[in-house]
């Protein structure tokens, strides 16, 4: 990088710091341990009748003490790296205190620990990313810390220093010193639910090992039952009671897993992998319903500010052994309903996908969003049996009545699905700040599908969406929905919002909003009038709300009030009704939205 500095520049002192900055990096990453920007000044002499300012830099000789005297700066090798495993970070830091009663060596690194090794040494060499003879580099170190802090299996890391000469070399001697976390954990949660209106209550008990191979690898499962009372039904149900079951466990290992793969990229990656197997069950007055997944996926992160996300594959299975004759009667033998017929037989979906997160935040998790600018931006891809499908294609399998490919009687889905959102934060003062947000979806069902299945449709409406409009209760398109979620779905989602927020007292927040959007289908339902997307209407069918909130911040997490007022509703045709903003009717135009954490 060159100097900031240059001739004619207006004298500014906050670029003469930056540059000072910019010196002491990069002699950082040359060697220089003990070097810090203080060691940098500059002396400015004003030429006489001008305006100009003659600028000298000067670098001070090092001293260890303001008495010493003055002598150049050293450049630093690394000598020996020693692990000790077992770091109380409340006892003293002198080395000779560390409780430690053990050792042995690995490789050249001598370990040391208490009792028992807790993580095999391997795993302590793999996330070191300085060795010894290398000259030491401030960004290596920052890079071993990072490596270290992804492993679950410990609560703290402090890596130090301690110069030696070693003949005419000045080194150092590298101590990673290692504070065990707490290995296993049991959690208990009881939560309230309200779906569309119908309260209930869930229970969930998991069971975590933050070590279980020795490996830093976290295994995780937990059980989860709920029960709900929905309103709203028909006669002719037998009951009107919801309860589900369900059952997770998963086990992530801090390291890229894939055969054939070197150990010096699994190194460079710093991938963390994931294995999970999920089954629920659901016992519903309309249907019994089970639904079982298995997955396998990668996680890393790239300069602490970029994530990213590969779904290698995930399979999953959606089995109906009963199904309420008059549910069947009234929603799918009807034959209007595609989406329906779809999503209530037996199905298998097989996909994968990548997702890209970026937050110019980094790392640090900032509730407050007013504190500072910033913005994030996601994006998302997900495609599903296309390889299943070219094997029935070249096998030549038959289909079914349907007219779908079917592996072992049961019908896979096909379709891709792409996602976009931005967000941003401008900060115009300590108090107050302006947020904005977009975000878009497209999902499409092709070749062995006839529309998209139900868990991966877009809904419009609640806390995150167009505020005026309860959680899935808007679109698609000018469709005004008939009491029933499944109709309202879709396959295309556009959504856009902008936030004034302020602080006012304490740890409250207000905010005033505006939201926009919708969704549509790709393909025109008979159940959903108005509500396949034509470039020629749908931004005529773009819903707007307005309202107030009210946020309560508690550093850790945010409570979140909002109440929206529909603005323009695109189920209406008439335009005292099109146009709520000018003949608002709370009854029929409020709503009310708990939440935690920000909408964007």
């Amino acid at each position: 990088m060159k100097s900031l500095l240059r001739e004619g520049m207006i004298f500014d002192v906050n670029v003469l710091d930056a540059e000072r900055q910019r010196i002491t990096n990069k002699l950082l990453q040359n060697g220089y341990y003990k070097f810090n920007k203080d060691y940098i000044g500059y002396t400015a002499d004003t030429v006489r009748n001008t305006y100009n300012v003659d600028l000298t830099l000067h670098l001070r000789a090092y001293r260890a003490h303001e008495n010493d005297s003055a002598e150049a700066h050293k450049q630093y090798q690394i000598n020996e790296i020693n692990f000790i495993t077992d770091y109380d970070v409340l006892q003293s830091s002198a080395l000779s205190s560390v409780n430690i009663n053990d050792s042995i060596h690995y490789k050249g690194f001598p370990i040391y620990y208490k009792d028992k090794l807790y993580l095999r040494p391997k795993v302590l060499t793999d996330n070191l990313r300085f060795a010894s003879g290398d000259i030491y580099k401030e960004q290596d170190v920052q890079q071993t810390y990072s490596s270290f802090g992804r492993l679950s299996a410990l609560k703290y890391t402090n890596i130090r220093f301690i110069e030696t000469q070693v003949g005419d070399t000045a080194k150092l001697n590298c101590y990673v010193m290692l504070t065990k976390s707490k290995h296993k954990s049991i959690a208990f949660e009881v939560e309230g639910t309200n779906s569309a209106g119908d309260l209930g209550a869930a229970a969930s008990v998991s069971f975590q090992n933050r070590n279980l191979f020795h490996g830093s690898e976290t295994f995780m499962v937990k059980f989860r039952g709920a029960y709900e009372v929905i309103s709203g039904l028909q006669a002719g149900y037998s009951n009107n009671n919801y309860t589900e079951f369900g059952v997770e466990t998963s086990i992530n290992f801090p390291n890229f897993l894939f055969p054939f793969v070197s150990s010096d990229f699994k190194r460079r990656i710093r991938a963390t992998t994931e294995f999970g197997l999920q089954y629920n069950y659901q016992l519903r007055p309309e249907f019994l319903r089970t639904m079982a997944s298995a997955s396998w996926s990668y996680k890393w992160s790239q300069r602490l500010k970029i994530q990213h996300k590969i779904d290698l594959i995930n399979i999953g299975f959606l089995y109906l052994p009963r199904i309420s004759p008059k549910f069947r009667e009234d929603y799918i033998n009807k034959g209007q309903n595609d989406i329906f017929q779809y999503n209530y037989q037996d199905r298998l979906i097989i996909n994968m996908g990548y997702s890209y997160h970026y937050n110019s935040t980094g790392g640090s998790i900032v509730n407050n969003t007013i504190s500072s600018d910033s913005y994030s931006v996601r994006f998302n891809f997900e495609s599903a049996g296309n390889i299943m499908y070219a094997l029935s294609r070249a096998t030549n399998i038959r289909k079914n009545d349907n007219g779908e490919y079917a592996i072992l009687g049961i019908p896979y889905a096909q379709y891709i699905k792409g996602e976009f959102d931005f967000a941003k934060n401008i900060r115009i003062d300590h108090r107050n700040s302006l947020a904005f947000h977009v975000g878009m979806g497209v999902a499409v069902p092709y070749g062995n599908a006839k529309t998209i299945p139900f868990e991966k449709q877009y809904f419009s409406g609640g806390a995150n969406s167009v505020r005026g409009w309860s959680v899935r209760d808007l679109g698609p398109g000018s469709f005004a929905g008939k009491g029933s979620l499944m109709d309202q779905s879709g396959d295309i989602k556009l959504d856009a919002s902008i936030e004034y927020r302020s602080k006012l007292f304490w740890k409250f927040q207000g905010a005033l909003f505006i939201d926009a959007g919708n969704i549509w289908t790709i393909r025109d339902y008979a159940n959903q009038p108005g509500g396949v997307f034509k470039f020629n209407r749908f931004y005529k069918q773009i819903a707007v709300a307005y309202g107030l909130g009210l946020r309560l911040d508690l550093d850790f997490f945010i409570l979140r009030f909002d109440g929206g007022m529909k603005a323009i509703n695109p189920a209406y045709e008439t335009k005292k009704e099109h146009y709520p903003i000018i003949n608002p009717k709370f009854s029929r135009d409020f709503a009310f939205h708990f939440a935690v954490g920000y909408p964007f």
